[in-house]
């Protein structure tokens, strides 16, 4: 039960990190509010989509998703998979360079952004986790 709890938690602090550096992209690159306005809640609703397959698989494999490195690798590999279907081609931008297409880059850089600051948490709670178990 911890597991999911864990993962719960993991997936959504992974979702709102994606949103709001979605909302600080479009805000940077000065795209249409009538277009991209929303962009954010786009990627907080997909998010969630992700957050809900990932929560489901914690808790069909539970006992191979202890730690949260594991559960962030899970999530980034969902999104990827699901932004890759979706037609997010990142690559496009190199063929047609336009602030549309420069976003999509961004959106995949994003989910390298993320896994660091869920890997940095990491190892933040692994240490205080060992100090905890010294004492």
């Amino acid at each position: 039960m911890k597991n999911i709890f864990l993962s719960l938690m993991v997936f959504v602090v992974m979702s709102l990190l994606h949103a709001q550096f979605a909302d600080w992209e479009v805000g940077f690159l000065k795209l249409p509010g009538g277009s991209y306005g929303m962009f954010s809640g786009f990627m907080l609703i997909f998010c969630s989509v992700v957050t809900g397959i990932g929560v489901l698989t914690v808790a069909i494999f539970r006992r191979n998703y202890y730690s949260i490195l594991r559960m962030a690798v899970l999530f980034e590999v969902i999104h990827l998979l699901f932004l890759a279907i979706s037609g997010n081609n990142p690559f496009l931008y190199f063929y047609k360079a336009t602030h549309e297409n420069l976003l999509m880059v961004m959106v995949y850089g994003n989910a390298i952004a993320v896994f660091l600051i869920m890997y940095l948490l990491d190892v933040l709670y692994l240490k205080i986790n060992s100090l905890n178990r010294k004492k």
